[in-house]
């Protein structure tokens, strides 16, 4: 027999839980999909140019490793190539000469915010099946979800 957690049962979590994975996975699928056939970039390169996005004043290699939780070598990869094309700059920083600072050109940041408009039309039309009410709701009920996950570590959200 199932063991029951606060009223549901473990086999209704592990439903929750493959239903929200199985989301994920189409959401992100097409967003790949997208992404390729739209502006010929991969869902990481998107990813770093958006991390460099939020931090007009440039970000270390390390940093943007961190906020994407990717390898350092994953990310050296991407930002070389963005910097072939023009769509980023990275400059060796003044104190460790071995680190650099990694920042949008004025390009990345226009073909960047051209991606993200199109990506936010994309993430709409993929749920706008939801109303207004049950997208609040939702969001509301999977932040629960996600302090619960971290509280069973003895983690923080952060």
């Amino acid at each position: 027999m199932p063991k029951e957690t606060a009223g549901v049962s473990t086999k209704d979590t592990l439903r929750l839980w493959l239903r929200v994975l199985t989301l994920h996975n189409m959401i992100e699928a097409r967003v790949r999909r997208k992404l390729r056939e739209g502006y010929d970039v991969t869902l990481p390169r998107f990813d770093v140019m958006a991390a460099l996005y939020n931090a007009p004043e440039g970000m270390s290699m390390g940093g943007v490793s961190r906020r994407l939780m990717v390898s350092n070598g994953n990310v050296t990869g991407i930002v070389e190539r963005l910097e072939r094309e023009g769509l980023v700059h990275r400059r060796p920083q003044p104190e460790d000469r071995r680190r650099h600072l990694v920042r949008l050109t004025d390009a990345g940041r226009e073909a960047f915010e051209e991606m993200a408009a199109e990506h936010e039309r994309w993430i709409a039309n993929m749920l706008s099946a939801l109303s207004e009410d049950e997208a609040r709701r939702l969001y509301e009920l999977l932040g629960k979800a996600k302090r619960s996950v971290l509280e069973s570590y003895g983690e923080e959200e952060s």
